[in-house]
């Protein structure tokens, strides 16, 4: 089923009101959808980047801090 949307009529508040309606309605069902094949490369990549030394884990408040420092 397509569902057709005035995209261009809606306002940033209604387009990101759909967004959410609709991933909250995706997180009710999301056990049953299976996550793609690169999916579990790319973390198996990371934990071995954890296990080798060359990558490690920063807390959040940290991790935002720098985020915001590069995009600024």
């Amino acid at each position: 089923m397509a569902a057709n949307l005035p995209l261009e009529k809606m306002s940033i508040e209604e387009k990101i009101q759909a967004m959410e309606s609709l991933w909250d309605d995706l997180c009710k069902t999301a056990d049953g959808i299976p996550p793609p094949p690169w999916h579990g490369n790319v973390l198996r990549e990371r934990e071995n980047a954890i296990n080798e030394g060359t990558d490690e884990f920063i807390d959040w408040e940290n991790a935002k801090k720098r985020i915001r420092n590069d995009i600024s």
